[in-house]
């Protein structure tokens, strides 16, 4: 292949049979026509075959009648709003290409660092590159919470991502087929990637400033997010056997329950206390029924585990128009 230019770096990049570029939106009118002209420059360069696919999250715009007019295109309309990860979700499914790229459809993430995600993925055998918004164009609120979240993110799960956060990435198809999203899941993908053996690399990429539309970001999402992030560490750590959670919880409420247990019987038969003027005998009781419904809990969550069988789509797709 001939070497191409962009933003003033010069390379060659691997030659990608099937490329899908994959953008969730909602609300996005103002975004979308020129997001998928910046798209097709800088796809048809490198690779023989590829697939645009808009997410409709059900905008309540003119977001779908705008996506209606450009070409080539697939809008997968959802019937109703059911948050970015579960459209992500929807066009994960959908997508066919054997390299997938995600990105917002605000128009922060620039397109143009796509090239060269791809070469990395190619040249160091990744199975998906994150980008990393080192620089970013967001409003001060954003930023700090981002960082508050970030750190909080290192605490609890240690993905070697700076910025898990960023929707643009690329991934190898295996990576993304049958992934359950949901929530704000979608902020934690290196994360459950590699929980699929996936092997995850990084790039920073530019980011650029809203020129258009509202932003979706707000104080319930990050709610939720934390909510998700502990659910991904749960299954990061425990999801194959439950069992040793629980079961290193009911030893610690069993072990309270003895100490608990071995002073009271202490305080009665050597310091002639009346245990009855004291919640020490039902402190102890408490805590070995509470250690042994722990363990038993542990078992069947193992059981179900073992007997899983994924759910639904969040999704519900009303329509898919191509042209």
């Amino acid at each position: 292949m001939l070497p191409i230019v962009i933003k003033g770096v010069c390379f060659v990049p691997k030659l990608v049979k099937r490329l899908s570029v994959v953008i969730p939106v909602h609300n996005e009118e103002g975004n979308v026509k020129t997001l998928h002209a910046e798209l097709l420059r800088v796809v048809r360069p490198i690779c023989t075959s590829f697939e645009i696919i808009f997410v409709d999250d059900a905008s309540t715009d003119g977001t779908l009648a705008v996506l209606k007019t450009l070409k080539p295109v697939t809008v997968l309309h959802l019937g109703r709003n059911t948050g970015q990860s579960a459209a992500l979700k929807a066009g994960f499914d959908y997508a066919t290409g054997e390299i997938v790229v995600s990105l917002d459809g605000d128009g922060q993430n620039d397109p143009t660092s796509i090239p060269a995600m791809i070469q990395q993925l190619f040249d160091e055998q990744l199975d998906c590159v994150s980008g990393w918004r080192k620089d970013r164009k967001d409003s001060l609120f954003k930023k700090l919470t981002s960082r508050v979240g970030v750190g909080l993110h290192h605490l609890v799960i240690d993905d070697k991502v700076h910025d898990s956060g960023c929707t643009l990435k690329v991934y190898k198809n295996w990576c993304v087929k049958d992934l359950e999203l949901y929530g704000e899941m979608h902020r934690y993908l290196p994360a459950l990637l590699i929980l699929r053996g996936a092997k995850i690399g990084e790039r920073v990429v530019r980011h650029r400033a809203r020129t258009a539309g509202k932003t979706k970001y707000s104080s319930g999402k990050i709610f939720k997010g934390f909510m998700d992030l502990f659910l991904v560490w749960f299954w990061q750590k425990y999801s194959a056997r439950p069992v040793h959670l629980m079961g290193f919880l009911a030893f610690l409420m069993g072990l309270f329950g003895i100490v608990t247990g071995s002073y009271a019987w202490y305080l009665k038969f050597f310091r002639n206390v009346d245990l009855s003027n004291t919640f020490l005998p039902n402190i102890a009781v408490f805590s070995a029924l509470l250690a042994v419904q722990l363990l038993a809990l542990g078992v069947l969550m193992d059981m179900m585990v073992r007997n899983y069988h994924k759910n639904d789509a969040p999704y519900r797709l009303r329509e898919v128009y191509k042209r």
